[in-house]
């Protein structure tokens, strides 16, 4: 690591609560297809959560929304009809899981997706939420820009993650995703000499353009723009 005066993006973490980008939680949804808007249900939430950078607690959990799912999503997840059959209710499991949420701060890979069955499923048991997304995938884009695409297997193997379970699992896929996202802030950390990478500014970088993702990075580490 070359020598470097690091910045500490933010002295306090014990006042900045959830607000650093190596402690909230990771999410993923299995559903029974592409949108809420068009009657897709949630048939899976799986989460982990890190502080400082660690998995320290894990919530997995099938869910029987009273839809069935068609072949092909049986295929994909291996979540089957059945096993959904005897599974808890979505009212039971999406309350369980705001437990376990709290106030936290939530990342996923491709997150706008999660968002909107997180959103649909809170929204049928009239409740909500306060931790906001960012999104794994779109970070990934500008971190790992020479990776061969960005699905999280994909950038599993580029960045020399040890798989965990099976992907298109809810639990696995969420923890995947954390190893990877604690790995992308390892990198900045590296890279721009920072310490204590804020959930906003990885917010700012996933909505940055990829062009423009250096800049913004050396401008938050107090380092000279390279032109």
């Amino acid at each position: 690591m070359d020598d470097c005066t690091r910045k500490t993006i933010s002295e306090d973490h014990e006042s900045a609560g959830n607000k650093f980008a190596n402690s909230l939680v990771v999410v993923d949804f299995e559903t029974t297809g592409m949108s809420p808007d068009q009657g897709d249900r949630a048939i899976e939430v799986g989460a982990v959560r890190l502080q400082d950078g660690k998995i320290v607690e894990r919530f997995q959990q099938l869910m029987n929304p009273r839809v069935r799912v068609n072949s092909f999503i049986e295929g994909y997840t291996g979540i089957t009809n059945s096993m959904l059959a005897a599974a808890p209710p979505s009212r039971q499991v999406m309350g369980e899981f705001l437990d376990f949420l709290g106030s936290s701060n939530l990342v996923a890979h491709n997150a706008s997706f999660d968002k909107r069955f997180l959103d649909a499923e809170v929204a049928r048991i009239d409740k909500s939420y306060r931790g906001e997304f960012a999104c794994s995938m779109l970070v990934s884009r500008r971190i790992c820009a020479n990776a061969p695409d960005h699905k999280l297997a994909t950038l599993v193997a580029y960045n020399e993650i040890e798989p965990v379970g099976d992907f298109h699992r809810a639990l696995a896929d969420s923890e995947m995703t954390a190893c990877l996202w604690v790995k992308m802030l390892k990198d900045i950390e590296q890279q721009f000499c920072m310490q204590g990478l804020t959930f906003d500014l990885m917010q700012q970088l996933s909505r940055t353009p990829k062009r423009a993702a250096d800049t913004l990075l050396l401008r938050a580490a107090g380092k000279p723009i390279r032109n």
